[in-house]
């Protein structure tokens, strides 16, 4: 029979998502077969598994940890904001529709019963499966209808530990006022509590744990320190609290325009990855200033991203930068908006809308939205400071629902491989200064990265690196610090305990 564990938070952002990829990654070192699970995710970060179906990146990047392919079981239901009130509603991978807060949380408990099914058969085919749940499960307006925290762990019969983020302030407060919101059933199954994002000699708490486990009748069995370990976030917030900023001088410097609906920034985790880069993200035109490379990234809300662009005033800087010569390098949403027209009869309503004109091209928003797994190759002569890059292999993934169609002025930037035909993707310029592609996750193809850096460096008359940073390398390296800091700072022994007590009191 199949254990389980589940990570709840006292917060969103509290770490849960690290946590759960450590425990798979835990789990996998010691020799069980594992897999990440979460019921329903909020995020812009997304990706595509083998089959061509949509889900959170936490989750792939979980089943990275595990040493396993995603599988869209393991995130059911994506849900992709595409304004406050709003959401892109993805079920089993797939568009199912768009739907405000309230339809929402109305229609939820139709889904309960794919769900168990869905776990179900992930647990037939596991050693072990690590939930994870979303916000917190002292959500109490929204606990009628719960299927990702307590109602999950419910349907899962598993036990659940809470993370509490000490960072924030008001761990304590956070840890008593959750246990204590929730039903005494509920209770029973928080088997532990992780402090987590403690910076500082663990010994100043032990008074607060003693005194938080006697209130609650909880033990606290790990306080895990503040971690300088490069994993992947799962959505926007991570920027909103200011993680991706300028932090040292590197010989490159790539700014990436934080839109509002920001999606896939994790495209860029492989270009902060290089010993000669920093990467930060940009809300206005002043921080644009002496910059190497502008990348406009993916967004969930085209139209909506590129009237903010013009209203920050950032439009501007961007032509500017172009004026001035500097590349401008566009992926999916950002591909969109550096090309001359943006028609919308879809998506918002706007019908349209100019785009910033330093591509010819032409796009219309389609009500189908293509998820796929690809194989291209870069044009084989590109121009300019691309030109080392022609004839490039790479791989990646497209999550779009909208065609582009090229004019005079600029050509296919890349050959996709599908169906065993060769298929123009993105465009670029003739002096290859503007460079737009659909491509998610070409900076993962390491001598393509590594050979735009160089280009990067020649342009300010730097001499090349002959240095190639294996990322998906690094990312396994990373996931074993996690796994190596998780062992040290929390009684693991007890959470296989805890596992092995609720599968026989299950039986």
């Amino acid at each position: 029979m199949t254990q389980a564990i589940m990570l709840q938070g006292t917060a969103s952002d509290v770490g849960k998502s690290v946590l759960v990829a450590g425990l798979c990654r835990i789990f996998h070192q010691d020799g069980l077969k594992t897999a990440p699970f979460k019921s329903q995710n909020m995020a812009l970060n997304s990706g595509i598994t083998p089959q061509g179906q949509e889900m959170g990146r936490a989750q792939i990047f979980q089943a990275e940890a595990a040493g396993i392919l995603p599988d869209v079981r393991m995130n059911p239901v994506l849900l992709k904001p595409t304004s406050d009130r709003k959401a892109q509603v993805v079920l089993m991978g797939k568009v199912a529709t768009d739907m405000d807060a309230v339809s929402y949380h109305e229609y939820k408990p139709r889904l309960r019963q794919q769900i168990i099914h869905v776990y179900q058969s992930l647990a037939q085919e596991y050693d072990a499966l690590v939930l994870e749940g979303a916000g917190s499960p002292a959500e109490i307006n929204l606990r009628d209808r719960d299927i990702v925290n307590m109602g999950m762990a419910e349907m899962a019969g598993c036990p659940v530990i809470l993370v509490a983020d000490i960072d924030r302030g008001g761990v304590f407060a956070a840890i008593y006022g959750t246990l204590a919101l929730l039903q005494e059933h509920e209770r029973w199954r928080v088997k532990g509590v992780i402090i987590n994002k403690f910076r500082g000699d663990v010994a100043l708490l032990t008074p607060g744990i003693k005194q938080i486990e006697e209130l609650t009748g909880v033990p606290v069995i790990g306080v895990m320190p503040w971690l300088d370990v490069d994993l992947e976030d799962e959505d926007g917030v991570a920027l909103q609290r200011g993680k991706y900023l300028r932090t040292g001088e590197r010989a490159i410097d790539i700014a990436v325009v934080q839109l509002p609906h920001i999606s896939n920034f994790t495209d860029f985790n492989a270009l902060a990855a290089q010993p000669d880069v920093c990467v930060h993200y940009v809300r206005s035109p002043d921080e644009m200033l002496n910059v190497d490379l502008v990348i406009l990234p993916g967004s969930k809300n085209t139209l909506g991203d590129l009237r903010w662009l013009r209203e920050s005033g950032l439009a501007k800087a961007v032509l500017d930068c172009h004026r001035a010569g500097m590349p401008i390098f566009g992926v999916c949403g950002g591909y969109q908006m550096l090309g001359e027209t943006i028609i919308d009869d879809v998506e918002s309503g706007l019908d349209q809308q100019p785009g910033l004109g330093l591509l010819d091209t032409v796009t219309r928003f389609a009500a189908a939205k293509t998820t796929t797994l690809v194989e291209a190759n870069l044009q084989e002569s590109l121009p300019g400071w691309l030109a080392t890059c022609g004839g490039m292999g790479l791989r990646g993934y497209e999550i779009h629902m909208g065609e582009t169609t090229l004019r005079s002025g600029c050509r296919p930037a890349l050959w996709l491989q599908k169906n065993g035909q060769r298929v123009a993707d993105g465009a670029v310029s003739e002096d290859g200064l503007v460079f737009g592609t659909y491509l998610h996750g070409l900076f993962d193809s390491d001598d393509f990265t590594r050979a735009v850096i160089n280009g990067l460096r020649q342009r300010k008359g730097l001499p090349t690196l002959d240095v190639t940073v294996d990322y998906a390398h690094y990312k396994a390296q990373q996931f074993d610090l996690l796994a190596n800091a998780m062992r040290e700072h929390i009684d693991i022994p007890r959470i296989y305990q805890i596992m092995q007590q609720h599968q026989e009191l299950a039986c």
